[in-house]
């Protein structure tokens, strides 16, 4: 146990002290930032498939995997303590009309710990919810800079869940999650005279938003065998529209612009957001749902679909509104399974391992310039047996494309490498003998 424990914060260290932003994803820049929990790596390497769950892996995209049943090999009496941490390291491919350039971020992605209680099943943890982490120029008829852009933060989520498994084939959850993080960005207007030589003071606006608020997360798992060997699996989850609490501040500043890019601050005004109206504003996180299901042998293979709808149009963002971005539903659409070739080998270590692979389109719901921001993605992952009691390590990569050239955009190619541990234990046993 204490080892297991200590390769879990080590590996926590190790990804939060050498990642320094979360995203490197110009797309960032809108809304509360870019989406970066999309499920644990054993679900995203499968295309973001969430209705697969067993006794060994956490599922946290939906609750109700925190029940189940238990364990031949504990003799029917228990299931695993289930521990799980993960990072990821993503390289990004920019391209426009009349540019390319590249970029990267390392991130921790979650760290949670399920713990069985009879036909219920707990869990808590923490990840990432979205990042924001950008630096952007635009440019006038001239070709000088006109505006630069940065921006950094993110909102966190720490979540505390509940499953029950009402019969063998059917259980059901909850998470409540609390939101939590800030958002602080910047943009530089740049003033040129009149032989088009930048002024040796410039102006500086820094906003700051420090977001909170609750919202649940409702998850329903069935399972049956509808043969002798071939097993259904599915899964619903159901996500309600919540508010997120934002307290603002936004100043001036004047400004110094080193040779280097540094810039020196000369004075700061801050700025009246309460006559405003916008010292605490109130952003719509929209509702979200999923459904799908698959089929499959019994720890041989799987293959399933999940569709995921959110009310993306529902979002508001009132302090950071644009007439060039609006927001529209959104959608997501995967395909993915897994196959281990024999769980039971002595003969051989390679077909213990879990092989999985999926494929992915999603409709992110931000519009700018009237172009939908897209997304695709095909993935590959596999998980190898580690220690005692069914413990491994997940490793995945997943190959995509985000965003378009049209209307002067940007279009990302990336590359995503995962990582993590999937630990597993047992602490209450019953007595045999008094």
């Amino acid at each position: 146990m204490i080892k297991k424990l200590v390769l879990v914060f080590i590996a926590v260290f190790a990804i939060h002290s050498y990642g320094q932003e979360g995203t490197a994803s110009p797309y960032s820049f809108y809304g509360i930032g870019s989406l970066k929990f999309k499920g644990t790596v054993e679900n995203r390497s499968m295309g973001g498939l969430s209705i697969y769950s067993d006794s060994i892996h956490i599922n946290l995209r939906n609750p109700a995997s925190y029940a189940g049943k238990n364990l031949k090999t504990f003799n029917n009496e228990s299931r695993p303590i289930k521990f799980t941490v993960g990072g990821s390291y993503s390289s990004l491919d920019l391209k426009s009309d009349s540019s390319t350039d590249k970029t990267s971020s390392t991130t921790f992605d979650y760290l949670a710990l399920a713990i069985p209680m009879g036909k219920f099943g707990f869990g808590f943890g923490l990840l990432p919810y979205t990042a924001v982490g950008y630096k952007l120029e635009s440019s006038n008829t001239a070709g000088n800079i006109e505006n630069r852009f940065k921006g950094e933060g993110g909102v966190n989520k720490a979540f505390l869940g509940l499953g029950y498994q009402i019969t063998d084939e059917l259980s059901i959850g909850i998470d409540a999650q609390y939101n939590f993080g800030n958002i602080q960005n910047s943009t530089v207007e740049y003033v040129y005279d009149s032989d088009g030589i930048p002024l040796q003071r410039q102006s500086r606006e820094n906003n700051r938003s420090d977001l909170s608020g609750l919202n649940f997360n409702i998850g329903v798992s069935y399972k049956k065998m509808i043969t002798e060997t071939l097993e259904l699996s599915s899964g619903v989850t159901f996500t309600p529209e919540s508010n997120l609490v934002s307290k603002n501040t936004r100043s001036f500043s004047t400004i110094i612009t080193a040779t280097s890019g540094r810039e020196s601050v000369v004075d700061v005004v801050e700025t009246d957001l309460e006559a405003l109206g916008l010292l605490e504003t109130d952003l719509i996180l929209p509702s979200k749902f999923s459904i799908g299901a698959g089929i499959g042998k019994p720890r041989n293979w799987f293959i399933g679909a999940e569709y995921t709808s959110q009310k993306t149009s529902d979002f508001s963002n009132e302090l950071y509104g644009s007439t060039l971005t609006t927001y529209e539903d959104g959608s997501t659409y995967s395909l993915g399974g897994f196959y281990i070739p024999q769980y039971n080998s002595f003969s051989s270590y390679f077909k213990r391992a879990v092989y999985r692979a999926g494929v992915r389109y999603e409709k992110t719901g931000l519009n700018i310039k009237n172009e939908s921001i897209n997304e695709f993605g095909i993935s590959f992952g596999v998980g190898l047996p580690v220690g005692s009691f069914l413990s491994n390590a997940n490793l995945g990569v997943e190959v995509g494309k985000r965003g378009t050239t049209n209307s002067g955009l940007i279009r990302e190619n990336f590359v995503n490498f995962q990582i993590s541990l999937s630990l597993n234990d047992r602490w209450f046993q019953k007595r045999k003998y008094d």
